[in-house]
């Protein structure tokens, strides 16, 4: 059995993770994560989703990957979600030229340049990678309707990309 790793104090972490952010809401929901995870020793899983709809991340992707590396400095792990699944799709409804569908090939290499991007900031070595088709490419049609029924037609009308 494996030892309980262990963390910097709930206080430490809260100010060394707090540190650029403008606000955490709820804090004191964080703060309750973060007292759980250095009781149990059982780190927090922090990730970021992104499409590989383009060969490059943008700089607004660098504030948000140097949040994720603060989280494992402190321990915790960084999870970076390569949505995969939903960049084949693109945009459903065709309005966005900047989300075409795009084709396995298309995703598998614009999503091995971001890892290299990611590579830059996070650490390999602690970062778990996930892919969006893990879970949504065994979804069937029926799953998909069913998945549906959650949403009301009204709330997704109020979305802009949907009409």
């Amino acid at each position: 059995m494996s030892a309980k790793k262990q963390f910097q104090p709930v206080d430490e972490q809260l100010a060394y993770l707090k540190k650029g952010a403008a606000e955490v809401i709820p804090e004191q929901d964080f703060r309750a994560k973060l007292e759980v995870s250095v009781k149990t020793g059982k780190p927090l899983r922090v990730k970021l989703g992104v499409d590989p709809t383009a060969p490059d991340l943008h700089l607004g992707h660098t504030v948000v990957l140097r949040k994720l590396k603060h989280f494992q400095d402190m321990g915790h792990t960084a999870i970076f979600l390569i949505g995969d699944f939903t960049a084949m799709v693109g945009d459903p409804t065709g309005q966005s030229e900047t989300r075409p569908p795009l084709t396995r090939e298309q995703v598998d290499a614009n999503a091995q340049t971001y890892l290299k991007q990611v590579y830059k900031i996070l650490d390999s070595e602690k970062t778990e990678v996930r892919y969006n088709s893990e879970w949504l490419g065994k979804l069937t049609g029926h799953d998909m309707i069913r998945l549906c029924a959650h949403y009301r037609l009204a709330r997704m009308l109020e979305r802009e990309d949907f009409r």
